[in-house]
């Protein structure tokens, strides 16, 4: 009965490993059908991209504020519909029990069915949201939007006069790929060091000393280097987060020096380099490699901490012991929350760095203060430009993404005979959609970049500046308009 058993067991796992081997191959196939239509789908997506980013030059104060009136029809449209669930609720019987006495469900859908739910959230919606955020937004923080929408602009047109930094994260992607494919390689080398042994009685060195043999030494048994492996894979991993985060920061540090040399051109933009993003990219190179280094490696070592935090969680999971998970959680939560702190005070002292030329810690002291100095305008403009942003890509996603639905899918009458014959219509959808997300992303780091290297040489130069002959502002008209700044003319 056993061996029936084992037989049928047997039986599956080849008819499984059949079908997934199969279907692997219609894969394939499909591939070698569209692979053509996807880089016309990729084609599209950098377009629309580019598109967008143009748009934004014209219209990102209509943007701006058709989403804010968007979000306040959104919430208000919540609100009507909770108070609609709440009097509809007052009718059924059983609907007036309150949450006490309901106590916990695992169903979630019970507590939709009570009106204690819904006055809840009408009651959150109409407290916290409208009359906080939307008040504050509007009435308080309207000039500062105005100013992130003139950054904004102003960041469409640096793109415009240094347009080949839209193409350098290619050149980012390419070193961080050389980046994991070194540490892939130095990660797998060891657990495959015994693998060249197989065929050790046909070797060479066997035809020489017939009466040797080849004995595998298990791992964490006899050598020094089998005892510490765990240790020494710790510190691949470390190196690895050192050299992608090198090559991340000097990104950071190239695209803010070609953005930097176009607001502090005095004259846009015949005062700038003749290539502002190789000129750049030879200064960091040249003058801060060091700056780079050190930054990166104090993230690295935030992050190899939360890799040992979450190796020691692993390893706890079995333990009944409530305070030290706890205690683990607690590390864990302030660890990923100082590693996103050190990010962004990275990426600010990089931009004062290719501003001003200083060491790192200066530079991250003086990115500090001086963001401290302007926190609601930070606030404001990190907030606007990350949902005009996150709109971008879920717009250019989405167009592309049903384009490519309609046209692999057959769904037009118009693509049928276009469309290639596939096995899985959804292969080239998801491959094109994946890779509209990254061209997006890579598009819209570099405009993000841009907004927040201007929006620093902008505080600066309020700071530095006061608008006569020998300290003229450097800023874009609309910004002085808006701030009611003047440059002052020798004759004045």
């Amino acid at each position: 009965m056993k061996d029936a058993k084992d037989l049928v067991a047997g039986v599956k796992n080849a008819t499984v490993a059949i079908e997934a081997r199969q279907t692997m191959m219609k894969i394939f196939e499909d591939y070698t059908h569209s692979w053509y239509w996807i880089l016309i789908g990729l084609v599209i997506a950098t377009l629309t991209s580019l598109l967008f980013i143009i748009l934004l030059r014209f219209l990102a104060g209509i943007m701006v504020w058709v989403m804010i009136a968007l979000v306040i029809v959104v919430i208000g449209y919540g609100i009507f519909h909770c108070y609609m669930e709440y009097a509809a609720l007052k009718e059924q019987p059983g609907a007036n029990v309150t949450l006490q006495q309901l106590g916990f469900q695992t169903d979630l859908a019970v507590y939709l069915q009570i009106q204690q739910t819904w006055l809840a959230f009408s009651q959150l919606i109409i407290l916290v949201i409208v009359e906080v955020i939307i008040i504050l937004l509007l009435i308080f923080l309207r000039k500062r939007l105005l100013i992130a929408i003139a950054l904004i602009k102003e960041a469409s047109r640096a793109i415009g006069h240094v347009m080949c930094s839209l193409f350098y994260p290619l050149f980012t992607f390419l070193l961080l790929a050389i980046v994991i494919a070194y540490w892939a390689v130095t990660a797998v080398y060891p657990l495959v060091t015994g693998c060249w042994f197989k065929n050790y009685s046909t070797s060479a060195m066997k035809a020489q000393c017939p009466d040797t043999q080849c004995l595998f030494a298990f791992y964490g048994g006899e050598t020094v280097y089998h005892k510490y492996l765990i240790g020494l894979q710790f510190y691949n991993v470390f190196l690895f987060f050192w050299c992608a985060n090198f090559v991340t920061a000097l990104g950071q540090m190239t695209l803010a020096g070609a953005f930097a040399s176009y607001y502090w051109a005095f004259v846009k933009p015949d005062d700038m380099p003749a290539f502002p993003v190789f000129s750049a990219l030879g200064r960091s190179l040249r003058y801060h490699t060091g700056t780079l280094a050190f930054g990166s490696l104090i993230l690295s070592i935030i992050q190899i901490i939360r890799v040992l935090l979450e190796y020691l969680d692993h390893k706890l999971k079995v333990a009944q012991n409530k305070f030290a998970k706890f205690l683990l959680c607690c590390l864990k939560c302030c660890f990923w929350c100082l590693e996103k702190f050190i990010k962004f005070l990275n990426r600010n002292a990089y931009i004062m760095v290719a501003i001003y030329g200083k060491n790192f810690c200066t530079s991250a002291r003086d990115a500090f203060f001086l963001l401290m100095r302007n926190m609601i305008r930070v606030a404001v403009l990190d907030k606007v430009t990350d949902f005009l942003l996150f709109l971008g890509k879920l717009l250019i996603v989405g167009l592309v993404g049903v384009f490519a639905f309609f046209f692999f899918s057959g769904r037009v009458k118009a693509f049928e005979n276009t469309a290639p014959n596939l096995h899985y219509y959804w292969v080239p959808i998801l491959t094109v959609v994946i890779g509209s997300y990254l061209i997006a992303h890579g598009f819209f780091s570099v405009y993000s970049m841009c907004v927040d290297t201007l929006f620093l040489c902008f505080l600066e130069d309020l700071e530095r500046n006061d608008g006569s002959p020998e300290r003229p502002y450097l800023m874009p008209e609309s910004l002085r308009k808006i701030l009611n700044k003047k440059n002052k003319t020798t004759a004045q």
